[in-house]
């Protein structure tokens, strides 16, 4: 198919889900793919699904708007992590006042065990402050080094052990909030149940701390791995997005690449 036929779209990326998508779609020729990150790592993993170009930089609404036009944009996807509301906020309406199609990749919703180990929260501070109430032992943070710092500021360093990305970006900031060098745990997931089960046994792991990331996030292997080494959970569930009412969301990657072929 010519160049000039190719759909100019954009995909909010740095997800797993985002390379999926973005993989998919470069397959078919149809269009010419630019994904957003705000991370290196991000940026890699859009570079290797097939994104044409990618730009690894937070994007405020009006600079998301000048994007949108200079690059003449038709498409917007968002595939964001679910917990990065600001972004799809600012996706939702540099759409709007850009006039284009806005399209939202959702991580379907996961079915949570039935254990009275787990108590959920609202937020990082909430979660903070029930971490607080319910151990004086050591605790995993299995959130990504972005929600560290309202645990870090109620939870004591020295018992905290937090799990990042190796990357020195991520390392540099547990290291800016105050964590010590021998509670940085640095690896790339995901991890199976039992490799879990292994890093919380080797630290001595009273309770974690993790997010409703779905199965993508690997959150069932975090919680079936502490609900059976009898560990306090404390789990940060999805916020919501109200400006999501009335555009299009999916939860399917591929009914998404279908409905972006088959658009006029």
């Amino acid at each position: 198919m010519p160049e000039k036929s190719k759909k100019n779209i954009i995909v909010m990326a740095g997800t797993k889900d985002a390379a999926r998508i973005i993989n998919k779609l470069n397959k078919t020729g149809n269009f010419k793919i630019l994904a957003t990150t705000t991370t290196e790592y991000g940026a890699d993993i859009a570079k290797s699904a097939g994104a044409h170009k990618v730009l690894s930089c937070k994007l405020e609404e009006n600079e998301l708007i000048e994007l949108i036009k200079k690059k003449k944009i038709e498409v917007l996807i968002d595939a964001t992590h679910p917990f990065a509301i600001n972004a799809t906020k600012n996706a939702i309406n540099a759409s709007k006042s850009a006039d284009i199609n806005y399209i939202r990749f959702e991580r379907p919703q996961m079915e949570l065990p039935e254990s009275n180990l787990i108590y959920k929260a609202f937020s990082f501070k909430e979660a903070a402050l029930k971490v607080n109430e319910l151990t004086k032992g050591r605790v995993m943070h299995l959130a990504g080094v972005s929600t560290l710092k309202p645990v870090i500021e109620k939870v004591d360093s020295n018992r905290l052990f937090a799990r990042v990305l190796p990357s020195l970006d991520s390392i540099q900031k547990c290291l800016d909030l105050g964590l010590k060098q021998g509670n940085i745990i640095a690896m790339q997931g995901t991890f199976s149940k039992d490799f879990n089960k292994a890093l919380m046994r080797e630290y001595n792991i009273s309770l974690i701390i993790t997010k409703e990331s779905g199965d993508t996030g690997g959150t069932p292997s975090k919680l079936d791995a502490a609900v059976e080494l009898g560990i306090t959970i404390v789990l940060v569930t999805r916020p919501e997005v109200l400006e999501l009412k009335d555009n299009d969301i999916f939860v399917d990657i591929d009914k998404l690449c279908y409905n972006m072929l088959n658009m006029p």
